[in-house]
């Protein structure tokens, strides 16, 4: 049992932000890939197929790491400091790979996963207005118990916190839906204030909606490019040979290399050579119609559906980096 005790200025200081970043979405995200159950299954296919040549990598780094806690360091200045001294190419490692699924599972969807936690703090800063800050507390999750003055979230091990009138961040995370309840950071260097990550309420339905969606996506792109051109494109949103891309793909190298022409001289991507080998990669107006055939909004029915249906043209912008 993780227990957060808090002061009356503690509770002063309580604050909501719209989640916490791109990078803490795909650690959660790892962390749901690398479980097992019927919970998330489409999902769990979805992103496999998506990750191209990347699998086995991702497969190693889930034999090797468990998410939370092994991956928080990225995310909690804390955690990293107490890692002073280790395998530093190890750790250069896990930060390419975890940056690198990103790109691929977390970052072409930012905006409509961006929306949904929107949303979240938006509902939470209601019920906070409305029933005061104990009644917010005490929603943040079936699991978790307000009993004032501490909040009690299962988990190991037994840990204690005094806030200590530090205050406290509160962040919601779509991605954060398992067993895991919640996820306590420091990120006093960042912020001024510790954090606690919650799993967003719309979470389970938004990624079930997903892949739904995804599916939905590569087939409205496939009709305006052509299937395989369509599938070569979501294969080249990691740079790749000729050759690469036709073992990507299931096609001869004449097959790939007739493809990524085509695609070159409508400008969704730019070929450079280094010595005999020609290496694909999106240019912008490429990874621009990718995100296009995303919907504004993923959001399932749920009760913030009605917040997330107004993300709209004007948060078409440029996605946030992963950092």
């Amino acid at each position: 049992m993780v227990r957060i005790r808090f002061t009356t200025k503690d509770l002063g200081r309580l604050q909501m932000a719209a989640g916490q970043s791109p990078v803490a979405e795909s650690i959660f995200a790892l962390d749901l890939l690398g479980r097992s159950g019927e919970a998330h299954g489409e999902w769990r296919k979805h992103v496999r197929r998506s990750l191209g040549s990347q699998p086995n990598r991702i497969h190693r780094l889930l034999t090797e790491q468990r998410p939370i806690p092994d991956l928080l360091w990225l995310i909690d200045r804390a955690r990293a400091q107490q890692r002073k001294g280790h395998d530093e190419r190890a750790a250069r490692s896990i930060d390419d790979a975890v940056l690198d699924f990103c790109q691929v599972v977390v970052r072409p969807h930012w905006n409509s996963i961006r929306g949904a936690l929107e949303a979240e703090r938006d509902v939470r800063g209601r019920i906070g207005i409305t029933n005061g800050m104990d009644h917010m507390l005490t929603t943040l999750h079936p699991r978790v118990r307000w009993n004032p003055p501490v909040l009690e979230i299962p988990g190991d091990p037994d840990t204690e916190i005094h806030l200590g009138g530090r205050g406290l961040l509160l962040y919601p995370a779509v991605f954060l839906a398992g067993r895991t309840v919640a996820v306590f950071l420091h990120t006093e260097q960042e912020t001024g204030l510790p954090a606690l990550v919650f799993p967003a309420s719309a979470g389970p339905a938004f990624i079930s909606a997903f892949s739904t969606a995804a599916e939905g996506n590569e087939q409205a792109l496939g009709a305006l490019v052509g299937h395989t051109r369509a599938a070569a494109l979501q294969a080249l949103t990691e740079s790749c040979s000729t050759g690469e891309l036709a073992q990507r793909l299931g096609i001869s190298m004449a097959g790939a290399s007739k493809h990524a022409t085509v695609l070159r001289e409508a400008g969704l991507v730019a070929t450079t050579r280094s010595r005999n080998t020609a290496v694909h990669s999106l240019t912008q107006l490429g990874v621009a119609l990718l995100q296009t055939q995303e919907p504004a909004s993923v959001a399932p029915r749920s009760p913030i559906s009605l917040a997330m249906r107004r993300l709209s043209a004007q948060n078409r912008v440029e996605i946030r980096k992963c950092v």
